[in-house]
């Protein structure tokens, strides 16, 4: 049976005589606030894909279903939160809101603070490119602890971890982010640059006329960046700028 308090003693991937993954417990205890059950849930939620061929094991063995589930807990408990929150908002706000809240810019600040990158199981080559801060990486980890959690505690469990971590300060980051111009970010982003003007292309129109809901793509250079849905055209191209500004890490 695998001991409670099991120290890793590198900062590097540590792998016991059958080539599995050991988890630093203590460390994990410390940062999530919560004892596993099942311990499998949580190396899974660690197991970035670029190990996978380390421990010759298949693209189902990594954190990527976790992350998909993970992705759904906290879209329903921050939406949730919302709702409750702010009775006056109308659905387009709230969705403005809770698209702030989850994004990848937003969820890697988290997993930062929280330190989530030192847990990772990665390859040699990735923790050398940096892969422990990497925005895409850790983030992604973020949402593959929390299906872990859902899993393992069930969605109260996974709810106090979302308010206590993710929706701490929320009324601060919905100030500072809310009134964002992210068109014009994404255009000072892309002429620093060299590649010219993002454009916006409307990809489809939905709904009656009273009620229409626009979705939009970004594109550089002839390259889709970032798709964004809302109900004017000027909201889903904010949406589609973000949607890139998250994609590309800023």
């Amino acid at each position: 049976m695998l001991r409670w308090f099991r120290r890793i003693i590198t900062k590097t991937n540590f792998f016991s005589r059958n080539n599995k993954p050991e988890l630093d417990f203590e460390t994990i205890y410390e940062i999530l606030n919560y004892k596993f059950t099942n311990f499998s849930y949580i190396e899974q939620a660690l197991k970035h894909r670029s190990i996978l061929p380390v421990l010759n094991q298949k693209r189902v063995d990594s954190n990527e279903r976790l992350e998909l589930l993970g992705d759904a807990v906290l879209g329903l408990v921050v939406t949730e939160f919302l709702y409750r929150q702010y009775p006056e908002k109308e659905e387009g706000e709230l969705t403005s809101m809770k698209s702030l809240l989850v994004s990848r810019k937003i969820l890697a600040r988290v997993a930062n603070r929280l330190n989530v990158g030192k847990l990772l199981f990665l390859s040699d080559s990735e923790i050398k490119s940096g892969g422990r801060t990497r925005h895409s990486i850790i983030a992604d980890a973020l949402e593959a602890i929390l299906g872990a959690l859902y899993l393992d505690g069930g969605l109260e469990v996974a709810r106090k971890f979302v308010i206590e971590n993710v929706l701490s300060d929320y009324e601060k980051i919905l100030n500072a982010e809310i009134y964002k111009n992210f068109k014009s970010i994404l255009l000072e982003y892309s002429q620093s640059r060299n590649l010219g003007a993002p454009f916006y292309i409307i990809r489809s129109e939905d709904g009656p006329d009273h009620n229409k809901l626009f979705t939009v793509e970004v594109r550089i250079q002839n390259k889709t960046v970032g798709v964004g849905v809302g109900n004017s055209k000027k909201r889903a191209e904010q949406r589609s700028a973000q949607d890139a500004l998250d994609k590309l890490e800023l």
